[in-house]
């Protein structure tokens, strides 16, 4: 593997750090656990070890900027994550209402 691959891979893997982190702060910004959430997306597999890890990284909802429903979707969905972001719908139905 040449070194621009090798910054292709982490500037992927940073992004998607990124991304994990946004969807557990949205989840503690709606009193939701991500980790439970992440289970209901994914039942047959085991916690994402990377939600893991950020969810320390995680503030307090009256401490964070709100996030948008709608960018989050994007998001999940430009990473792939499209049963994330349908149970992350469902949910943003809920807190909407």
């Amino acid at each position: 593997m040449n070194e621009r691959d090798e910054q292709v891979i982490k500037y992927y893997q940073e992004q998607e750090k990124e991304m994990i982190l946004l969807f557990a702060q949205w989840c503690i910004n709606h009193n939701l656990d991500p980790k439970a959430v992440y289970q209901e997306a994914y039942p047959m597999q085991p916690i994402n070890t990377l939600l893991e890890e950020v969810l320390k990284d995680t503030i307090d909802a009256n401490e964070s900027d709100t996030i948008n429903h709608e960018l989050l979707l994007q998001v999940l969905q430009a990473f792939g994550n499209d049963d994330l972001a349908f149970v992350v719908a469902q949910y943003g139905k809920k807190t909407k209402k």
